[in-house]
């Protein structure tokens, strides 16, 4: 069994040539937050949550609600400092909730993370996406090219009942 080196850049670990690390990269073995789930979901969940990385701890959480950024670490393959990083930011948008985890005895409670449900992730986005849809249908007022209208255009509604009823006026 050989081990192949990485170039040492401080965030690199070797790696062995028959078993990869658990830090194999975004799309390695240790992935199991997407194992056997569609990388078109994933790709999607980055674009609406702004990074892979972010995208992958969301399908962990998904899956796993109540893990610990160690747990995430393990389970994802990415860095620890990576996964706090990524939780931080997650937390201070509102897309994950975090509690301490309650132990017996004494010493140190992580924190235990869940993300949103998706319904509520794409009802926070909607209003983001409206207004830069708007912004790009009404460029020529913005360039000055022809007055606005006042009107936006365009108008996006999440609801919930996949069968509405229509008016037979």
């Amino acid at each position: 069994m050989s081990t192949d080196d990485a170039p040492d850049d401080g965030t690199s670990e070797p790696v062995d040539s028959e078993k990869r690390s658990v830090r194999d990269g975004p799309h390695g073995e240790a992935e199991e937050a997407t194992v056997g789930f569609d990388e078109g979901i994933v790709d999607l969940l980055s674009w609406v949550l702004d990074t892979e990385t972010r995208a992958r701890i969301y399908v962990y959480l998904r899956q796993r609600p109540g893990s610990t950024s160690e747990e995430i670490a393990e389970g994802t393959g990415l860095y620890p400092s990576t996964v706090r990083e990524a939780l931080a930011e997650l937390h201070a948008e509102e897309k994950v909730q975090r509690r301490k985890r309650e132990a017996s005895g004494a010493g140190n409670n992580p924190y235990e993370y869940t993300a949103m449900a998706p319904s509520e992730l794409v009802g926070a986005i909607v209003g983001e996406v409206q207004d830069e849809l708007n912004t790009v249908f009404n460029l020529d007022s913005h360039l000055g090219v022809r007055p606005a209208d006042g009107q936006e255009p365009v108008r996006i509604t999440v609801g919930d009942d996949p069968d509405p009823v229509e008016d037979d006026d």
